[in-house]
């Protein structure tokens, strides 16, 4: 008790100390603040020990005698765990490398157990997990873990799933962190008991977020959220609405298992601070402040969410400079601007159906579209320029989280320091599946992904743009947070000069920028290598 005290008093003092601070260095920006969870090992060992012992044949395979003689953070002081990951990494590749235990809907017992009778290898995996499908998508590193799977339509039937048998399978993601993003969110922690599920999880909570059914609950000292995308209204022809996804979240949280993971050195807490941000100035960059969207755009005519959070420093997602975070759907509004012309503005908080919470009204776009800059007149000893060729490019070292028919590509972050992803929306699907774009693949830090385009269910389907968003992951799961001084910090990074924030009692007039940048600017900087609304 003493130190979850300790812990809320320090927390108290770090957010009255960045009250403070704000209005000393309002022209900064900041890094976000992260509470590293501690993960009880021996709690989650005791529970596969219980697991594996219901399956009485192989229960003798695995060693649950904790070695004293390695170090007390060696995989082998814990060898059952060694063993489990063994047989799961067939399955989930590079479960081993999770800081956290790994709570999957895989009976691993029964699998061995079945293996041991001499069941043929051809026998479905889905038949070990629940009926849900082998996974879809798998990540594990320091921070935890992220996985999908997927329920056939039909699959479970008389058992208390959806009475509608719908034309695609439902998705069920997972994630367990040991990583917390210390966010202001006056809805964090809200939720109402599961009384079926109360033995099992005792602190569970079910709420809709964001367009998510979300359970969260804490299991070995870690926080583990499972969700369904939905609808929060009545049921629709095409649509899951939340109420229908209860069951099949449910059939999952029963079904979850240790499937793997291994002890490590403890995570640090990340405490927030001033980023680093070049001394020179731009000539031309310009923005307005974080939140200042135009006028009446907001949901309701509610205005922006100003937010001075770098929540990670990234490379910036377009290839080259110019580039332009500007409105796709209220720019007629902005008389003084025009679509490729600086200042920036934010659009965040723009107007849209999707629920955003730390926009007024909880409604709003929950990233930033961004243009790249429009193609000079011809001219003598100017490089060809191509409007449908502008590159896009990945912002970090990252794992991709994308199925095939998606017309949205994540990246996801997971690091000792951060647990993240950033989402670019509008490429098109079929040059990304030509591009090998998909679920597993490996991007590094500045390599192009895609090009910016105009797609949006079909082609053409909006404007020629990006739309870029990031997501951190909290008690309550995944939240879309404001990309926009993140991504004013990656272009003063990108052009290797700070840009000038303007109020809107002083912008004035657009102002005129280069088409190109000098070929020594627009280098990589040096930090590099260690629903038919438009979105």
């Amino acid at each position: 008790m003493g130190r979850k005290r300790l812990r809320f008093v320090s927390l108290i003092l770090a957010s009255l100390s960045l009250l403070v601070a704000a209005p000393l260095a309002a022209d900064e920006f900041r890094s976000p603040s992260l509470t590293a969870l501690r993960v009880d090992w021996r709690a989650a060992f005791d529970q596969l020990r219980t697991e594996i012992n219901g399956h009485p044949r192989v229960a003798s395979d695995f060693i649950f005698v904790p070695r004293r003689s390695v170090p007390r953070y060696d995989p082998r002081a814990m060898p059952a765990l060694v063993q489990l990951n063994a047989v799961s990494s067939q399955f989930f590749t590079g479960i081993a490398r999770s800081s956290v235990p790994v709570l999957l809907p895989f009976d691993a017992g029964a699998y061995l157990e079945a293996q041991r009778n001499g069941a043929p290898s051809s026998l479905s995996l889905s038949r070990y997990q629940a009926d849900f499908n082998p996974v879809d998508m798998f990540d594990a590193g320091p921070a935890g873990y992220s996985a999908s799977f997927s329920l056939e339509p039909g699959a479970g039937a008389g058992d208390g799933m959806p009475t509608r048998v719908f034309a695609r399978p439902v998705e069920v993601q997972i994630t367990g962190s040991a990583l917390l993003y210390d966010i202001a969110d006056p809805a964090g922690g809200k939720g109402e008991p599961v009384k079926p599920l109360a033995a099992l999880y005792p602190d569970l909570r079910r709420f809709i977020r964001e367009g998510y059914v979300r359970y969260a609950f804490t299991r070995f000292g870690v926080a583990y959220v499972v969700s369904i995308q939905c609808l929060d209204s009545v049921a629709k022809p095409r649509r899951l609405a939340c109420k229908e996804a209860y069951p099949v979240a449910e059939r999952f949280l029963k079904a979850l298992r240790v499937a793997g993971g291994q002890r490590m050195r403890p995570l640090m807490d990340v405490a927030s601070d001033i980023i680093d941000r070049p001394s020179g100035r731009s000539a031309d960059f310009s923005y307005r402040p974080s939140g200042d969207i135009i006028p009446n755009s907001g949901y309701r005519n509610k205005s922006g969410h100003p937010d001075v959070m770098a929540y990670a420093q990234i490379r910036f997602p377009l290839e080259k400079a110019p580039a332009f975070v500007r409105s796709q759907s209220y720019g007629k509004r902005d008389k003084n601007d025009g679509p490729t012309a600086y200042p920036w503005r934010d659009n965040f908080c723009e107007s849209r159906s999707f629920e955003v919470w730390q926009c007024g009204g909880g409604y709003g776009h929950q990233g930033e579209d961004i243009r790249a800059a429009e193609c000079p007149p011809p001219g003598e000893g100017r490089a060809p320029c191509d409007p449908k060729q502008r590159a896009v490019v990945a912002v970090r070292d990252a794992i991709v989280i994308r199925a095939s028919k998606d017309q949205a590509a994540t990246l996801e972050i997971n690091s000792r320091t951060e647990h993240m992803r950033f989402r670019y929306m509008h490429m098109n699907p079929q040059a990304m599946n030509a591009d090998g774009l998909l679920n597993g693949r490996m991007v590094t830090e500045g390599e192009k992904i895609g090009v910016v385009s105009n797609y949006l269910d079909h082609p053409a389907g909006t404007s020629m743009h990006l739309h870029f968003d990031v997501q951190v992951f909290t008690r309550d799961g995944w939240i879309w947070v404001s990309p926009y001084v993140t991504l004013v910090s990656a272009y003063e990074h990108l052009i290797r000069a700070r840009g000038r924030e303007v109020g809107p009692e002083i912008a004035g007039t657009p102002q005129p920028v280069a088409h190109a940048l000098p070929e020594d600017v627009i280098k990589p900087d040096p930090r590099e290598g260690s629903s038919s609304e438009d979105n």
